[in-house]
């Protein structure tokens, strides 16, 4: 049995915790806000399909049903790939220590983290090796 993805739940989380966990820079906290009112937006769409799909689809028999069932599966998948998209979107402005406690968190829920390559900042401190 696979892992399911671990989020990082912009968009679910407030986005003032996710900047305290990470330690966001400004440039990170408004590029988070973005993403949050980019995903709500989207979501809105989404949302309207649903309900315009439950108001105007036939109901009357079990194959409509069947039918609605799965236009409606369809529409919360894209809800799906829509959050991992945004997540992934905010994931690639972390640096490696964001990014390492990202993992970090992941492996202790037992989730399957998205994979990025992490930003090099002016700012960040590197160890030397």
């Amino acid at each position: 049995m696979s892992q399911a993805d671990c989020v990082l739940g912009v968009g679910i989380t407030e986005n003032e915790t996710i900047a305290d966990i990470f330690q966001m820079n400004d440039s990170q906290k408004e590029q988070l806000a973005n993403a949050g009112a980019e995903l709500k937006y989207r979501n809105e769409l989404l949302n309207n399909r649903l309900e315009n799909l439950y108001n105007r689809h036939p109901q009357s028999t079990v194959e409509e049903l069947n039918q609605l069932a799965l236009k409606y599966r369809s529409v919360m998948d894209s809800m799906e790939l829509v959050q991992s998209m945004i997540d992934k979107k905010v994931l690639s402005l972390f640096n490696q220590k964001q990014y390492d406690l990202y993992l970090s968190l992941c492996q202790q829920a037992s989730r399957s983290p998205h994979i990025i390559t992490p930003m090099v900042y002016a700012d960040s401190v590197y160890k030397k090796q």
